[in-house]
């Protein structure tokens, strides 16, 4: 509790000044967004199969699963307990984000790759910058591997621009002329 007397705040629970009890929820926010980005690669994978576009992103998706699995272990490895109701909502957001209108209404839309692309793309932005706050935090958290993140963000990055690149044809294909 806090030391004012009648206060009711309690106090962060730091180890090696980091507030654990923030870092928890950090990282199982991460978790929920994680847990989306799989189902959205695997989702777009599966929905794009046979394609040059699903070939690429195969093993990226592969490699999603697996940081998701990296982060369930980091998350292991600094004690913090995993949020059910969080992973859940990240998977039911993913599938919810499905039902946007893409133009039509029984078949897929060339819409439709383009901005589940920018969404995978964004999930991987937030990947990376979640593995750049915890390398920062890897100074003074010794549970914190450096040169685990340091790979981790590699990937993430090269993921990036995987994705990238297969979100600019996407979007010259589906709107034309390359005036995108």
């Amino acid at each position: 509790m806090n030391d004012r007397p009648g206060s009711n705040t309690p106090q962060p629970q730091r180890t090696h000044g980091i507030d654990t009890a923030l870092l928890g929820i950090y990282l199982n926010d991460h978790l929920a967004g994680a847990t989306a980005g799989v189902e959205r690669a695997r989702h777009l994978v599966r929905s794009t199969q046979g394609s040059t576009l699903a070939g690429a992103l195969g093993p990226v998706a592969v490699e999603i699963a697996q940081d998701r699995t990296s982060l369930l272990a980091i998350m292991k490895g600094l004690d913090v307990p995993v949020r059910r109701y969080k992973v859940y909502a990240g998977w039911t957001a993913e599938k919810v984000a499905r039902l946007k209108n893409n133009g039509r209404l029984v078949r897929r839309s060339p819409l439709s790759t383009v901005l589940e692309l920018e969404l995978l793309r964004m999930a991987v932005e937030g990947k990376a910058a979640g593995w750049q706050t915890l390398r920062r935090l890897a100074a003074a958290e010794e549970r914190l591997s450096p040169e685990l993140l340091d790979g981790l963000l590699e990937r993430a990055r090269r993921q990036q621009g995987v994705v990238e690149e297969w979100r600019a044809r996407q979007a010259e294909a589906t709107f034309g002329n390359g005036t995108v």
